[in-house]
């Protein structure tokens, strides 16, 4: 089956921060990116100010000249577009840390509950809430391309679509002060309509798709059944900011995402993050970028953040891993391709496309493992990454023709990990997302050879810790 041409993880670049040369005195240190930019000429862009804090941020912005498009308040950090000689002003004010450019992002592109056991988990355990361990009481958010809430797989017994909030992230594209970079989308509309649609609705449906009996008899699953979904689309331009925007979100909203006066029973609140988007060829671990102080952010709040490792396969010799994955921060997971041969066996092998980190640099290895070879989930046939899936499958209606179709990507692998934690913190609420990062890799199954022991558990260049397993991280947590 081909995999998705994109990581859903995207091509989104994390640069190692550049320091400052002796003869720029007091500038703030740059990005790679950004230094790359200013020394080729370019003479505007889309910058990222990090400031001491908020208020430092924002003055420097704006005394610099800089056309301010939002702020991340958590993290001191404003959006603004302006010309290379206001971005050098910026980076002269006082109180400004860091100054980072807007980087492109892409993404990276039937499901097999077997191999991982979440559906004997399923089957035989039950959460803190008394019912089957499917989910339920939680939200996932899921950052992609968009969804389309009407898809049979979104149906709930009621009716309704269990995604409860449709949101769009527009900062380059529609953005204004009064609307700010989030829009919400009534959720009967499908966002998922862009130069990549269908990469999030096959997403979201790994995460959180109601099973569903197609008309051919097959029955195709997602990880949590019983949780809700949030999803935020990236928008029309698929830069880093409409991303990060997008964490923010989750950042300042996870508690309640459907407002104070929607009830926990209604819109659960947010324990994990979706993100199968990255760079094209991995890179540099960059620990001052917008991206990984919104996920320790969220790490630090009880959300875990998930990453598509990435679709670049590689040998170990080099670095392929997703940037933003590498972080050590306890509760932050990078997503490995595990292929179950079509038989759920868990003595498979990881993907020859899911990428490599560089064998003798343990801090760039994938965390874990998740079926993302050969996975059915919903898709509209008139969508470009479901045309790239070669077995369209009718749906359990007459009218659902081509809707489901099976695509192969880290994509399709971290959704799995994302619905799994859904699954891990219905069974322990108060749980951290260190806690859960940990009863994962604890009890992962050791697929495969090439494990080296680092820090507490076994692990690998490709494979991470190994293959989640369900039923021992609900034991272990």
């Amino acid at each position: 089956m081909r995999k998705a041409a994109l990581l859903a993880a995207g091509t989104l670049a994390l640069s190692a921060a550049v320091a400052p040369s002796a003869s720029a005195g007091l500038l703030a240190p740059v990005s790679t990116l950004l230094a790359s930019q200013l020394s080729s000429g370019t003479q505007a862009g889309t910058v990222f100010v990090h400031g001491a804090d908020l208020a430092a941020a924002e003055r420097a912005v704006r005394e610099s000249g800089l056309s301010r498009i939002t702020s991340f308040d958590r993290i001191g950090v404003v959006a603004a577009r302006g010309t290379a000689a206001q971005i050098t002003a910026v980076r002269a004010a006082a109180g400004v840390t860091y100054v980072e450019a807007n980087r492109p992002i892409q993404f990276t592109g039937a499901t097999s509950h077997t191999a991982t056991r979440g559906f004997e988990a399923r089957q035989t355990l039950t959460g803190a809430n008394g019912l089957a361990l499917d989910g339920s009481g939680v939200s996932v958010a899921v950052i992609d391309s968009g969804v389309d809430p009407t898809h049979p797989m979104f149906k709930q017994p009621d009716g309704r679509t269990k995604v409860v909030r449709n949101l769009k992230s527009v900062c380059l594209d529609e953005a204004s002060a009064a609307t700010g970079c989030i829009l919400d989308v009534p959720t009967s509309v499908d966002t998922d309509l862009l130069s990549v649609g269908g990469h999030g609705t096959h997403v979201t449906g790994i995460a959180v798709g109601s099973d569903t009996t197609l008309s051919d008899g097959t029955v195709v699953r997602g990880a949590a059944p019983g949780a809700k979904a949030v999803v935020i689309s990236t928008g029309a331009v698929l830069f880093i900011i409409g991303a990060d925007a997008a964490l923010n979100w989750v950042l300042e909203n996870h508690r309640a995402p459907c407002g104070a006066g929607v009830p926990a029973s209604v819109c659960p609140p947010i324990k994990v993050v979706n993100n199968s988007y990255g760079p094209s060829g991995g890179g540099a671990f960059d620990p001052d970028s917008t991206t990984v102080k919104l996920q320790r952010a969220l790490a630090a709040e009880g959300v875990v953040t998930v990453w598509a490792n990435g679709n670049d396969g590689g040998d170990g010799s080099a670095n392929l891993s997703n940037p933003a994955g590498q972080d050590p921060t306890p509760g932050v997971l990078s997503v490995a391709s595990y292929h179950d041969l079509g038989t759920g066996t868990r003595d498979g092998a990881v993907s020859e496309y899911s990428s490599r980190g560089l064998v003798t640099d343990p801090s760039t290895w994938p965390d874990i493992s998740a079926p993302g070879e050969d996975i059915t989930s919903a898709c509209r046939p008139y969508l470009v990454i479901c045309a790239t899936g070669l077995q369209p499958r009718n749906g359990p209606g007459l009218l659902d023709v081509g809707t489901f179709n099976t695509i192969s990507g880290t994509s399709m692998a971290a959704p799995h990990i994302a619905g799994i934690v859904a699954q891990l913190f219905q069974a322990r609420p108060g749980a951290t997302a260190g806690e859960v990062e940990a009863a994962l890799k604890s009890t992962a199954y050791r697929y495969g050879a090439g494990y080296q022991v680092v820090g507490p558990y076994p692990s690998s260049h490709d494979k991470g810790t190994g293959l989640v397993d369900v039923v021992a991280a609900v034991g272990a947590l």
